[in-house]
């Protein structure tokens, strides 16, 4: 009975390792991807910013150009917030932390705050971005209906091609006559 005993104390020392080496291999995930997540977020704050100059600069061209890495940016973000999730298995993060020794614990904390602040600025700097774009959308709409107001004929009494009073037509219509 005492070798089976020690039998089963090997296998449990066993399993253990097997365990230790799985939870160290989880941690090196979970912490990767959090790094790669506090990293995308911090491009994404840069994008952000420059895609305001180009809205003050009113480079169209450019913008739509900055628009696709900016979205593919965002669907990879995506995709690694996926996998943490399927990874943690719904454990949050700062739990997770909590149930490690404080020389593992402080990288995930310190990545899961660093990705929090990022989230925020860049959260604030789509509010000015998206402020900005919809301000120059409503001045464009401004000039185009002034514009459209000074295209319009004025008078409403005018001759047409035969010699007779033409009816006023305040909509576009086509022009018949001689140059």
């Amino acid at each position: 009975p005492a070798s089976l005993t020690a039998g089963r104390f090997q296998e449990k020392i066993i399993e253990f390792q097997k365990f230790k080496i799985r939870s160290n291999a989880m941690y090196a995930q979970i912490l990767g991807n959090l790094t790669r997540q506090a990293k995308g977020f911090e491009l994404l704050e840069q994008l952000q910013i420059e895609e305001y100059d180009l809205l003050l600069k009113r480079d169209a061209q450019a913008i739509s150009s900055l628009e696709f890495s900016v979205h593919g940016l965002l669907r990879q973000l995506a995709v690694e917030r996926d996998e943490l999730k399927g990874v943690m298995q719904g454990t949050r993060i700062l739990e997770y932390a909590g149930m490690l020794e404080e020389e593992q614990a402080g990288p995930i904390r310190t990545q899961y705050y660093l990705i929090d602040q990022a989230e925020q600025r860049c959260a604030r700097q789509a509010e000015k971005n998206t402020a900005l774009s919809l301000a120059l959308l409503d001045k464009s709409h401004e000039v185009m209906n002034f514009l459209y107001e000074q295209v319009q004929p004025r008078q409403t009494d005018v001759y047409g091609a035969k010699g007779y009073m033409a009816k006023h037509r305040p909509q576009a219509a086509i022009l018949n006559g001689r140059f």
